[in-house]
């Protein structure tokens, strides 16, 4: 019985260091700054549909602008304002391992459509410092400052929309959220978000390394919390749309496996304001713009026509 005991208790220590090793390296890949993000994307061929968008704008002359979060963080972003003088804006947000140079057919499009461009890296990503990825809700507090330096740049009278992409888009729905948003902000526009950071780890647990949820996604949500100040179930733009009150537009593929297109009905359910959803059909991550250029404006175009006028 004795030895029993040693060798169950051996066992359980084990499993113990087999768990945390584990949760250090899936919380090292997912959330700890990768070098590539700070280096800017490969550039489209002519030959691809949206090679107009990303060569004209990434052409044009941009601001540097910067923030400084409230723990110390210095964030870039770019600012290109509009051909012609505006007190419109519109301020974008990258994915995951992205940077601005990935948003740069976002800030053509919204530019064409005669709008101010905002386009910041996120803290741990391009230019920014940082070496914690955010996931949006450390992000929403660096927005929020990042929408009052537009406002005191451009007055009080200015007029801001928000767009993100995959996990820009969880990250503009989690600042739509907040009770202080700016009553400038008139409307969002989130393509392929997640619902919670919690249901995405285990998605990805699963179709990347065919895993179990439990225990690997709860060990390494609690190293999370110990390194980067959040569970993984904190970080959920379903609770922070349910108190928005903000028309938004809500995008996804129908093809998308990577943050799978059911995610986006509970987000579109939960917001208890304007809305729209487009699945664009056959598109996979974050390829809407890509498969349907003129169609993917042209809705953007339209929401704003009539919830930005």
């Amino acid at each position: 019985m004795h030895n029993l005991v040693k060798w169950l208790i051996g066992f359980v220590v084990v499993i113990v260091i087999i768990l945390l090793l584990s949760g250090m390296y899936f919380f090292h890949v997912a959330q700890v700054r990768n070098p590539k993000s700070n280096q800017p994307d490969i550039l489209r061929s002519k030959d691809n549909s949206l090679y107009r968008y990303e060569n004209t704008f990434l052409a044009r002359h941009k601001q540097i602008w910067h923030e400084t979060t409230r723990d110390g963080l210095k964030l870039d972003a770019w600012y290109v304002p509009a051909d012609k003088k505006t007190n419109k804006t519109a301020i974008l947000a990258h994915g995951w391992h992205n940077n601005k140079t990935t948003m740069a057919i976002y800030g053509e499009l919204f530019h064409e459509l005669g709008y101010n461009v905002l386009i910041p890296d996120n803290r741990a990503h391009g230019d920014s410092q940082g070496k914690i990825i955010g996931y949006g809700w450390l992000d929403r507090r660096d927005y929020i400052q990042w929408l009052n330096q537009i406002i005191k740049y451009q007055g009080q009278d200015t007029d801001i929309i928000m767009y993100g992409m995959s996990m820009g888009a969880a990250t503009v729905l989690q600042v739509s959220g907040e009770p202080d948003l700016p009553h400038q902000v008139k409307a969002v526009i989130a393509d392929s978000a997640y619902t919670n950071l919690a249901d995405e780890t285990k998605y990805q647990a699963k179709a990347m390394y065919h895993l179990p949820s439990f225990p690997f996604v709860n060990v390494v949500s609690g190293i999370s919390k110990i390194r980067a100040g959040y569970f993984y179930g904190e970080v959920s733009p379903l609770k922070q749309v349910s108190k928005s009150s903000l028309p938004t537009f809500f995008i996804h593929g129908s093809a998308d496996d990577f943050v799978p297109t059911k995610m986006v009905y509970p987000l579109y359910r939960a917001l208890k304001a304007p809305k729209l959803l487009w699945v664009s059909q056959g598109s996979k991550h974050v390829q809407s713009f890509h498969d349907h250029p003129v169609l993917y404006r042209d809705k953007i175009e339209k929401f704003l026509s009539e919830y930005d006028r």
